[in-house]
Parts: structure tokens; C-alpha cells; sequence
């Protein structure tokens, strides 16, 4: 495979290696990107260096990208809710509780177990433990996520994605009343420095992000939001929210108090995005979830 040859500009003075080529190939994950500067398939200047290093501005970088690696999640035979389904994508009703690809503490019951089980073939550019994956939604959020279907269709809708042209709307039900109808959230997300498995965005450090809402509906206690975001950071609809003093329900890690739930209220609605065949738009919707609607109907007006 030819090496992809880059220059960094000026303006990327600051900016962490890794960082940096995740942007300009967001065909590959941040975390496969991570592993060819390791292993030295990344050269700086000619000379290999580690994915923390904090670029000048101006310097060549040569990527010499790894032989995809074969399919290696475990078949499992889990039922899976098939929204949509052409030769090229496949939109899946992922349920609160799943996690999308095997990592730390888990590595069976996974949406890609399923997905190998239940398709012959998938992309494999995510690598081996994540085929097909081209975006993520958290493991206690409900709703419509994206699945490549060959290699082709996931580096188009990588670049839809990283273009801003994918509408992804989700539902949230907040603690508090939130007092304007509608609201835009642009504030920075970066790793909490002190609770390393939360986000925060707190700090003038971090990666832009952009939250959107508007009220759907007003309780004595609580405020349901429909969210639009233009990135997809982790964590971000969570942590922006939370930034505003309206905690999502359920989500104990940003503040909640306990539910009668083993989930937090948020759910991927709607995702839109342009066919990689055809250039057609495609909307696929995913109803609210069973259990998100008695907790509504539990609130009363």
C-alpha cells in the first residue's frame, strides 16, 4: 500500500501528532492511527516519534497505513432491530446497554458480535475488533447508529461525518426547566483532568464542539430536549448539557441522582446522511424506547 504524504501547516502548531492526522484521515480511527505511529509507520521528518508529540507547523509526515486486519470480533447470535438496510449501509436500533465494539471489561454481547454474526461482510476499515463501525453512540444512550457494509461506503460516510453533512438528532429528557425554547452550546470538550472517565467542558483546552436544542415538552421538574449536534465528541450532549445545570436523567456520572431506570434518558432519534452510491439523501428514525415513554407518562404534565 502507497504511504500517504502530508505536510502540516503553519496553523497546526500546537497540535498533537495523533490529533492531528485524525483529522486529516478520519477514514481511520484515532485509535488505529495511535498504533501505526507506535509501531513507526508514521514518520515525522523522516524519523519516527510517538502520538503525543506536538507538532511545529511545516513538518512532512509520511503515513504508511497497515494491511486492514481481518474480521476478529466473535460471532454472537443477538438479535439485532434492522432499521434500514441497502448493499452499502446498514442503520441498527442499538438498545440502552449494549456497547458497539469490544474494549476494556467487555468482550461479548457487543453490536459487532452481532453484526458478524448476522452479515457475511463487512468494512474493515475500523480494524479487526471493530468491523464496520463508523461512529459510536454511548453504551447506556438508546437509538439509529450507521454500519459500513464494505470499505468503500465507510470511507464516504467518514468524510460525511467529518464534513458535517450527517444530521444526527437525538431526544434527552433534563433535570431543571431550561428557560429559553430553543439554545446553541459551542464550548470545548476535554478530558476531566481529576475524573478521567468523564469529559468536561470546563476548560479552555479541548476540541470544539457544537451542541443545538429546542424544548419538545415542559414538566414541573424535568425539560425534553431535542438535540441536534454539528461534531461528536465523547460524551458531548452529556457533558454540555450538564455544563448548563440540566444534568440528562439517569446520568449519574455528570450529577443525576439515582432513577427508576438502569439507563440515562437519551436516544439517537434520527440520523440523515447521503446514500455512497447514489448521493441520495437517506433519514432513518428510531422510536423512542418502551421504557423512555412510561417514564414520561410517569411525570404526568
Amino acid at each position: 500500500m502507497d504511504p500517504i504524504v502530508l505536510t502540516a501547516p503553519a496553523t497546526a502548531a500546537g497540535t498533537r501528532l495523533d490529533s492531528f492526522l485524525h483529522a486529516a484521515l478520519p477514514e481511520y480511527s484515532r485509535a488505529r492511527l495511535q498504533e501505526w505511529i507506535r509501531a513507526g509507520r508514521v514518520l515525522l521528518n523522516s524519523a519516527a516519534t510517538r502520538p503525543s508529540h506536538i507538532l511545529h507547523g511545516n513538518e512532512s509526515i509520511a503515513v504508511h497505513p497497515a494491511p486492514a486486519a481481518p474480521l476478529n470480533a466473535t460471532p454472537e447470535d443477538i438479535p439485532l432491530d434492522i432499521l434500514y438496510e441497502n448493499a452499502d449501509v446498514v442503520a441498527v436500533n442499538k438498545p440502552a446497554g449494549m456497547v458497539v465494539h469490544a474494549g476494556a471489561g467487555a468482550h461479548s454481547g457487543t453490536l459487532t458480535n452481532a453484526l458478524v454474526h448476522r452479515f457475511s461482510a463487512l468494512s474493515s476499515v475500523g480494524g479487526g475488533l471493530r468491523p464496520g463501525i463508523v461512529h459510536r453512540i454511548d453504551r447506556y444512550t438508546s437509538g439509529v447508529l450507521l454500519v459500513a457494509r464494505n470499505d468503500a461506503a465507510h470511507l464516504n460516510l467518514a468524510r460525511q461525518f467529518a464534513s458535517r453533512t450527517v444530521e444526527k438528532t437525538y431526544v434527552a429528557l433534563v433535570h431543571g426547566r431550561i428557560a429559553a425554547d430553543t439554545g446553541r452550546i459551542a464550548k470545548s470538550i476535554a478530558r476531566d483532568p481529576v475524573h478521567r472517565t468523564r469529559m468536561t467542558a470546563r476548560l479552555a483546552a479541548g476540541r470544539t464542539a457544537l451542541t443545538e436544542y429546542k424544548v419538545l415538552r415542559r414538566f414541573a421538574k424535568f425539560t425534553l430536549l431535542e438535540v441536534r449536534i454539528g461534531t461528536g465528541r465523547t460524551h458531548q450532549i452529556r457533558v454540555h448539557l450538564a455544563s448548563l445545570g440540566h444534568v440528562i436523567a439517569g446520568d449519574k456520572l455528570y450529577g443525576a441522582p439515582a432513577g427508576p431506570l438502569p439507563r440515562f434518558f437519551l436516544h439517537a432519534a434520527r440520523i440523515a446522511f447521503d446514500s455512497p452510491s447514489t448521493g441520495a439523501r437517506i433519514v432513518v428514525e428510531a422510536p423512542l424506547p418502551a421504557e423512555l415513554e412510561r417514564w414520561l407518562s410517569g411525570l404526568g404534565s
